[in-house]
């Protein structure tokens, strides 16, 4: 039996099976614009990191500054997810970056590929939170509660 065969067989049994459970085989790859909208804006999110990176931003360089780095971030953004593009015509899996580093680098790229992406989205949170939570804390959350978030304790080696 070649390998062809052998995978129609697999893939026979495998529908068989679902079908046993209710299921019919499908993979939906259809995403609607709001959806993809919806999760292009939170991963980008563009309310934390003008939270976080505005008032750097204006007074390290001012308005100019701003107004350039966008635009020159645009221009390499817009280079990035072009070559994504290219690979995910070319290789249309559902294993996203990893799977595409497997099949181009081998084993090991897919691995680390994996890795750098799960290190990433840990750190995007964070520092979203950590962006967040200065400014949300003092302006809407603590005057609410009536705290006073500039009257902070400190605690040094007197105290202990």
């Amino acid at each position: 039996m070649n390998n062809s065969k052998l995978t129609n067989t697999v893939l026979n049994s495998d529908a068989a099976e679902l079908k046993k459970m209710g299921y019919e085989q499908e993979l939906n790859r259809h995403m609607s614009g709001f959806s993809n909208f919806a999760i292009s804006f939170s991963i980008i999110c563009i309310l934390a990191g003008c939270i976080t990176a505005f008032p750097q931003a204006l007074g390290a360089g001012g308005g100019a500054s701003i107004g350039i780095g966008w635009l020159v971030d645009a221009s390499f953004t817009i280079i990035v997810s072009l070559c994504m593009a290219q690979i995910a015509s070319s290789y249309p899996t559902a294993g996203g970056l990893y799977h595409w580093g497997s099949i181009l680098g081998g084993r090991g790229f897919g691995w680390c590929t994996a890795w750098f992406n799960l290190l990433g989205i840990i750190f995007v949170v964070a520092s979203v939170n950590f962006g967040v939570y200065d400014p949300m804390f003092k302006t809407l959350i603590a005057p609410l509660l009536g705290i006073n978030p500039d009257s902070r304790i400190t605690f040094s080696k007197q105290h202990l």
